[in-house]
């Protein structure tokens, strides 16, 4: 998705002049091979050699899946068969299970398309494949042509042998992922450990993901389903040339300054022969620059040249993270002449920037900071998954919808998690244009991986081809090895008997491997392809400097809160250097519920809610948690929304705590920002793409001003941390305030916030502050204003909420036009915590929602909904935490039951 970013061009031409020994051809054309796709069961599989053979098909469906029937390319086997009606929506309840067996089968697509003689006379006339799912063999007019291997590849075949002028016929057989690889695994001397959530009736117990080049999440993960996909799942083309062609082009950053751009056009040009060619690079910018001219002489040779053309632009327009300056980008195009014509054009979108992943030793370890143009920014931000479980179905709109809601939380970093996919170009561009700045894995999710030469060359290429792909987006600030591997290997519990199991030496050998891998293989890959964009061997890692999990070194990912069930407190404990896994579940609210569910589901322990849970014992937790902090909510719906809050209100203790760090800790990226599907999980936005209570409170924790009370050494500190770059005058305004809403103490402070910076601008002793007064019964109202305009606010709470009487709120609400929505007016007599506004089945955006109000305050919400205005009013629903929980007394009756 590219599109013109300036009104003005600068013309850089660069003539490579030599003796011409290339011919009048034409330019290289391309033609979409995307239409007229069908698909059926392989005429070998298992399912039509013995029919019956799986219990989950009947015989009218074995029948329905023999013959043709129409595809979509890209797409997936699963959702082939569900636009054909073969099978149910995959999501809804407890289909899943019933499901597998498309994965454990072979399949066919096939598509026919006409050659003309033109083309045919073309010198080159090449297939090429975006991606395959996985295990493929070619045949174009009946002649195999190209045996795929690895989803994340891009192949090429010389398809010029096989053609003929008129119609050709096409066909990919797709062999099942598990089946291609089992009986091999099995004789092999152990078998190298999964966490994905392998099918023990199909793969006799044996995790096959980690020897097949496909994406983890599809064999299942403890928040989304198991289908394991196969199918023609990136676009198809067929490209015919004649004397050169463009292979690659690349904008190099070597030197990016305020007053100066040093780049380089870097071009793989393939030739057929030697001859002169003149190239033209121009470049589309956000201002007028004057450009540099160069001539030289060059001759191609036949075969891969290799051309580096030097550009220089003077006082760039740089490209900044969100909310540190503007997302500057630039096209550039470069043109191909061979002999007397235009032979092939390639353009590329970036934005220039200086980058540096600073890691300086100090007095609590090494530093570990993204610094962007001669700026350290502190990573605010989310874990990033594939955003369903087909990915060929995602449009662009659900990426530009969750990403906006990303930056609209003022977050400036993503991790893209290494179980899922390399994302498609449109993911990329628009974190480009939206300033998110992303931590980028390979695809690797946990699992101990082969070391055999085939595979470690399969890796390699897949790592050449998609950092070629994707260097030229200055969103990408770090190439990470994988998610997990090395610290699973150090301290995960079935790691440790795996070792035991097979011994030291072969245990060694396994480690080897993974040193092969991700300490030469791919950081190689990143130093010849992807300067100055950094590696890093693992998530979390201290970069074999430390221990895996350290605070001093590194990056972490931290879990006890959660899955060890530790208080939510725990948090404050942690002072890493950068965070960038933590987390807390929640559910998403009824509408998404409804959509995979019916009424006799609505209970947290019943078949389809456990079917859309999948980390194991995961509602319990949820539902401990409540207990503990919250109470006993009232009933399922009251479950949903509590879940919610306790999701954020945990998650805020986390972010503002790392952010009250900086700098001994400059990043935070909780776990996660998204799902694949509908379920319950630590996504802040559901499947449908709803924002849960996180979303919300995200957009105030990761505030470019952020006022953060805490409790340290028996004084509450009044914390205000500053991403902004310059000092800013402010006013600190805070109120101690019993339930019923009367100020009992009141203190207002005028500082100069430092820039880029956390510091403590308020102590208040709490023994002062709770003289004669019970922690169960007073709160404390912190305040930030910039010039009479609030810009943060925190309400602080002295005891579990489950421990504060709450009062019965009264809320008022009143919803009125405005402009092309509405906007609804809240407002109540007494404290209301985390008021949620929701009208029903209308969906709706809002503004804001999970508000606390304060006795007489006016909170307004705007509103979006293609619901009339009356149906809304009909539809209103305010929860509060009131509302959703027992009282006391009755939460002793019940909470056995």
């Amino acid at each position: 998705m590219h599109k013109l970013i300036s009104s003005w061009a600068v013309l850089v031409s660069i003539i490579l002049l030599a003796s011409t020994a290339f011919s009048a051809g034409s330019q290289k054309q391309v033609v979409q091979l995307n239409h007229g796709w069908r698909f059926r069961l392989a005429t070998d599989s298992s399912l039509s050699q013995v029919p019956g053979v799986n219990p989950e098909v009947d015989q009218a469906t074995l029948q329905k899946v023999s013959d043709w029937l129409p595809a979509e390319v890209p797409g997936a086997v699963q959702t082939d068969l569900l636009a054909n009606k073969i099978i149910p929506e995959p999501f809804y309840r407890d289909n899943e299970k019933r499901l597998q067996w498309i994965g454990q089968e072979d399949w066919q697509y096939q598509t026919s398309f006409d050659v003309p003689a033109a083309t045919l006379s073309r010198k080159h006339v090449e297939l090429l494949f975006q991606g395959l799912d996985t295990y493929a063999t070619v045949f174009l007019n009946g002649q195999g042509v190209l045996r795929a291997d690895n989803m994340f590849r891009i192949w090429r075949v010389d398809a010029k042998p096989y053609l003929k002028a008129g119609s050709n016929t096409l066909l990919v057989v797709f062999r099942s992922p598990i089946n291609e690889v089992l009986e091999q695994i099995e004789l092999l001397p152990y078998h190298l450990p999964s966490i994905s959530s392998h099918d023990a009736d199909v793969e006799k117990g044996i995790g096959t993901d980690p020897y097949t080049r496909k994406a983890p999440y599809q064999y299942g993960w403890d928040w989304g389903p198991r289908f394991v996909t196969m199918g023609v799942w990136k676009p198809v083309t067929l490209e015919s040339w004649d004397d050169a062609v463009i292979r690659d082009f690349h904008i190099a950053q070597n030197e990016v300054t305020a007053d100066v751009a040093n780049l380089a056009a870097e071009l793989e040009i393939e030739a057929s022969g030697n001859g002169g060619a003149k190239i033209n690079i121009s470049y589309n910018g956000p201002q007028a620059n004057s450009g540099k001219k160069t001539e030289r002489s060059v001759t191609l040779h036949a075969g891969i040249n290799h051309v580096s053309i030097p550009l220089e632009i003077e006082k760039p327009a740089r490209w900044y993270p969100a909310g540190y300056g503007p997302q500057s980008l630039y096209e550039f195009t470069a043109s191909l002449d061979a002999g007397r014509s235009r032979a092939d054009e390639a353009k590329v979108r970036t934005g220039l920037r200086s980058l540096e992943l600073r890691r300086d030793y100090d007095q609590w370890g090494r530093s570990m900071e993204f610094v962007i143009n001669g700026i350290p920014i502190f990573g605010k931000g989310v874990d990033v998954i594939p955003f369903d479980s087909f990915p060929s179905r995602v449009p662009a709109e659900r990426y530009r919808q969750i990403l906006q809601s990303a930056r609209d939380a003022n977050m400036n970093m993503l991790r893209e998690w290494g179980g899922g996919i390399y994302e498609n170009d449109d993911f990329y561009n628009i974190c480009d244009e939206l300033g998110l700045i992303i931590w980028q894995d390979f695809m690797f999710g946990g699992d101990m991986y082969p070391g055999n030469a085939e595979y470690l060359e399969s890796v390699r290429q897949e790592a050449i081809d998609q950092v070629k792909r994707l260097r030229n987006h200055p969103s990408i600030v770090i190439w990470c090895g994988n998610n997990e591997v090395e610290t699973g290997w150090m301290h995960w519990g079935d790691r440790t008997q795996f070792k035991a199991a097979i011994g030291q030496k072969a245990a060694d050998k396994v480690w080897q491997d993974y040193m092969v891998l991700f300490n030469r293989v791919l950081p190689d890959v990143v130093v010849q392809y992807g300067q100055p964009v950094p590696y890093w061997p693992s998530s979390p890692s201290s970069n074999f400097e430390d221990d895996p999990d350290s605070q001093r070194i590194g990056d972490m990912h931290y879990w006890q809160v959660w899955h060890a069930l530790a208080p939510i407190e725990d948090y404050k404990l942690q002072l890493p250097r950068f965070m960038t896994e933590y987390g807390f579940q929640s559910f998403p609210e009824m509408a998404t519920i409804k959509s995979f569910s019916v009424a006799e589901d609505w209970d947290i322990s019943s078949p389809v809610m456990l079917s859309h849970q999948k980390n194991k014992g995961g509602n319990g937790r949820i539902y401990d948690y409540l207990l503990r902090y919250f109470g006993q909510p009232k009933d399922f719906e009251a479950f949903l929304y509590a879940s919610q809050v306790m999701q954020a209100e945990a998650i805020k203790i986390g972010a503002e705590h790392l952010r009250r760090s900086r700098p001994r800790t400059m990043g935070s990226l909780y776990w996660q920002l998204n799902d694949c599907w509908p379920v319950a999980s630590w996504a802040s936005i559901d499947y449908a793409g709803r924002w849960k209570a996180l979303q919300y409170y995200a957009r105030r924790f990761y505030n470019d001003l952020l006022i953060s009370p805490n409790e340290e050494n028996s004084a509450l500190q009044i914390y205000v941390v500053s991403d902004r770059q310059q000092p800013q005058q402010a006013q600190i305004r805070v109120r101690l305030m019993d339930l019923s809403g009367k100020v009992l103490e009141e203190k207002t402070h005028s500082a100069e916030i430092k820039p880029l910076a956390s510091d403590v601008y308020l102590s208040l002793p709490v023994t002062q502050l709770l003289a004669q007064r019970r922690r169960d019964q007073v709160f404390l109202d912190a305040e930030l204003n910039v010039d009479g305009k609030q810009v943060s606010r925190n309400l602080y709470f002295f005891d579990k909420m489950k421990n504060m009487q709450l009062p019965r709120p009264d809320i008022k609400a009143d919803i009125q036009s405005s402009g092309s929505g509405y906007r609804v007016t809240l407002q109540s007599a007494e404290l209301a915590r985390d008021v949620y506004l929701s009208f029903g089945d209308n969906d709706a955006t809002f503004s804001d929602n999970y508000v606390d109000l304060l006795p007489g305050q006016t909170v307004q919400i705007e509103v979006n909904s293609k619901a009339g205005i009356e149906q809304l009013k009909q539809a209103m629903k305010i929860v509060s935490l009131y509302d959703a929980f027992l009282p006391p007394m009755q939460v002793s009756q019940t909470a056995g039951h």
